[in-house]
């Protein structure tokens, strides 16, 4: 059975834009480079030809990977999340004790996480680690560096 690919509603609708944007206007655009390339001649020295032919491949893995991904998605209603404990659709506040700096994230299923923009999986360490804890539990992660502790201050609904 294939893995489920947890979701939120926002992620859901970034990966189905995309899908309609790869399928209706991407295609359109490679199918016109190529055939603009085919009628300068000499397929076999054509550099134009290769590079369309490349780029029309990444666009067909990216519509067969997203549409693997939305086949076995499950998503998360962020505004049925039990905000009791640290599910994923729910957005933390937690408490870096080392450090004594306040961090805030967004729990997203693996395919939407992006460190940069503050989501990380729930099958991150960190984000594994924080599961199912609630407010005021104290939470340590084992980490490259050694193990890491932090305090959950706040869990809220992310939208």
């Amino acid at each position: 059975m294939a893995k489920k690919n947890i979701l939120t509603y926002e992620g859901l609708q970034k990966l189905e834009n995309e899908l309609q944007e790869l399928k209706t206007v991407k295609r359109k655009e490679i199918a016109q480079k190529i055939k603009e390339a085919r009628e300068q001649g000499d397929l076999s020295e054509n550099a134009e030809y290769d590079a369309a032919k490349d780029e029309q491949r990444d666009i067909e893995a990216r519509i067969e990977e997203i549409d693997a991904i939305l086949k076995n998605a499950e998503v998360v209603v962020e505004d049925e999340v039990d905000l009791d404990k640290i599910n994923v659709g729910c957005k933390v506040r937690i408490l870096d004790i080392e450090f004594d700096e306040e961090l805030e994230y967004k729990i997203v299923g693996s395919t939407e996480a992006n460190s940069l923009k503050g989501k990380i999986s729930n099958e991150s360490p960190l984000g594994r680690a924080l599961l199912g804890k609630k407010v005021g539990d104290e939470v340590k992660v084992d980490a490259p560096v050694g193990e890491l502790s932090y305090k959950v201050l706040e869990i809220q609904r992310s939208n």
